[in-house]
């Protein structure tokens, strides 16, 4: 109490701070010794902290003015010391439920670790990236352009950066793009897909190679995908229908699916209809759309997936490149990377986790995906 603001001990009481403590040495041991210090103006350090089963950056801010109090006490995922692929592999089968990743080497196609690779799992926006390369594909033929400005009118929920923002208001499709990739916003992103044509995104993600495409088509917005899971009936009918159906539905029914008719009250922490309303793909067709990304010669592109590198500086700098998209909702997380090593060689990190029975640890997965991208880094 006496070295933190009261800021810190309103968010965080201190019996709260001592039950997290707690966990992390159960997680990682003891503290044995500070590494490093780096300091980031007067105000801001990184202190590199060993601990007896890993090494974890832990990032403090003081507040400017005497006595100085703590105002952010921020633990960095940690990095497991004599971590390899195999306990990796080890920490990814221990997960409940279904979890799976791929690490693919690009410029030889070969595949150098990985854990249920072919099999299709709920990935949630990492959906977006097939939007992104269909979009990045009209462009370098001429069809558009990444100037090109059309109106945002589109309504769903989820959409931290348009969120509240005027109907009709003209935006380009590179800022729609940007938007959609790094911080996940669902209203760009059904934009584009009304703008693309949702049998665009489609035949993409067929010409990119899917293992799977009944699994995941016809390929849902956002907005669709909220009216779905929460409206019972609706529901019990498209899990019913065929995919010829369920098109019918997504053509006629623009009314009843649309964002009026989303009923929030019905999304908790419980994992609903993840293996029927989701967008689906295996670690291994990710690893496809992410070298089609990079082949698809537009720097653009590979420019809007660096924006949100998904990781810690500290992990991220260890690339010369880093593309990131993520997906999440309640029973379901996936994190997908682009990444160019120091010496110019090119991957697909992927990993995805499901779990239809309670909500899945996105921290703990987080921090799996991290361990995964460093040790390939290294």
């Amino acid at each position: 109490e006496a070295y933190v603001t009261p800021g810190f001990m309103q968010a965080l009481p201190s019996d709260q701070f001592s039950a997290f403590l707690k966990t992390l040495v159960g997680q990682i041991g003891q503290p044995i010794k500070i590494v490093e210090v780096e300091r980031f103006g007067p105000n801001l350090a990184r202190v590199t902290v060993e601990f007896e089963k890993a090494i974890a950056p832990i990032e403090i801010r003081i507040e400017a003015n005497a006595p100085n109090l703590v105002s952010e006490f921020l633990v960095k995922p940690p990095t497991v010391k004599g971590d390899n692929i195999e306990k990796i592999s080890s920490d990814f089968k221990a997960l409940p439920g279904q979890a799976g990743f791929v690490v693919q080497l690009l410029n030889e196609e070969a595949e150098t670790a990985q854990i249920n690779a072919q099999q299709q799992f709920a990935i949630g926006s990492v959906f977006k990236l097939y939007v992104l390369a269909e979009l990045a594909s009209q462009i370098e033929a001429g069809q558009r352009k990444w100037s090109d400005v059309v109106l945002l009118d589109r309504l769903t929920y989820s959409s931290p950066a348009t969120d509240n923002w005027p109907r009709g208001t003209p935006v380009t499709l590179q800022t729609l793009a940007t938007w959609m990739i790094s911080v996940s916003d669902n209203a760009a992103t059904d934009q584009l897909i009304y703008v693309l044509g949702r049998d665009a995104v489609e035949q993409k993600l067929a010409s990119i190679g899917h293992s799977a495409p009944d699994k995941t088509l016809p390929l849902l917005t956002t907005v669709e995908a909220f009216v779905l899971k929460s409206n019972p009936g609706l529901l019990a009918r498209f899990e019913k229908a065929t995919e010829a159906q369920q098109r019918d539905m997504l053509d006629n029914e623009t009314v009843a699916l649309s964002y009026d008719n989303v009923d929030l009250s019905k999304f908790g922490s419980a994992p609903l209809a993840i293996n029927s309303v989701e967008w689906f793909a295996s670690p291994a067709d990710i690893s496809l759309l992410l070298n089609h990304l990079r082949r698809i010669n537009s720097k653009t592109a590979l420019d809007i997936m660096g924006v949100n590198k998904g990781v810690v500086p500290t992990s991220a700098a260890k690339w010369q490149y880093l593309g990131y998209k993520g997906g999440s909702e309640s029973g379901v997380i996936a994190m997908s990377f682009l990444a160019q090593s120091k010496d110019g060689e090119w991957y697909a990190i992927s990993g995805a986790w499901n779990n239809p029975a309670k909500e899945v640890d996105n921290a703990a997965f987080a921090a799996l995906m991290t361990r995964l991208l460093d040790n390939v880094a290294n």
